[in-house]
């Protein structure tokens, strides 16, 4: 709740937000880590989790989370949100999700119960595909993540395993587009190296 007053504040008077231009971007090369149906967590049977190590340029003078905030909206990612990462497998079966690492670091394990533990710290930056479960394990006390979404998605849900018929989660998964832009990196970025558009 704090941080929602803070990103208000910030949107009225544009304290701590970044200006057009002042989004430092370093190139990255995506690291892919695809999940197979383990029973449980459907995963993405076509799109794998994609992990950019620090690509952004958390500048001291703002908010790191604005910083994400104005990156993913840049690019037409929305619906942007600030918390921490749930302690339980959940996915999205309807929607891709970026997050982007603001302030400290996390542990969390990707693709279910037979996935891979992965450490984010500040400014790393994940694309999580449809279908792909993902729940922290570990985080420090100052952990923020901002979360945002592609707005050719669908209505977002988060279900657990066994919540929903496979075959329905199956059929809702294979349905969701291919984003039209990478998060960090704009129309043309790696992240359609791995995600090929069809």
């Amino acid at each position: 709740m704090a941080e929602e007053l803070k990103k208000f504040a910030e949107k009225v008077t544009g304290a701590g937000r970044p200006k057009a231009g002042e989004i430092g971007i370093r190139n990255r090369q995506p690291h892919a880590f695809a999940f197979a149906d383990d029973g449980e967590t459907p995963n993405n049977p076509d799109l794998a989790l994609v992990v950019y190590r620090s690509p952004v340029v958390l500048d001291s003078r703002l908010d790191p989370a604005a910083i994400f905030e104005e990156l993913f909206a840049a690019h037409g990612w929305e619906e942007s949100w600030r918390d921490a990462m749930y302690d339980f497998n959940h996915f999205h079966s309807r929607a891709h999700e970026c997050l982007g690492i603001a302030r400290g670091k996390l542990t969390a394990l990707f693709g279910g119960r037979k996935g891979r533990k992965i450490e984010l710290k500040a400014g790393d930056l994940v694309v999580i595909p449809a279908g792909v479960g993902h729940r922290c394990i570990r985080k420090s006390k100052d952990l923020l993540i901002v979360g945002a979404y592609p707005p050719n998605g669908g209505k977002y849900d988060e279900p657990k395993p066994g919540e929903i018929a496979d075959a329905v989660v199956r059929d809702r998964i294979r349905k969701v587009p291919l984003p039209a832009t990478d998060p960090a990196y704009g129309e043309n970025g790696p992240l359609f190296s791995i995600w090929r558009r069809h």
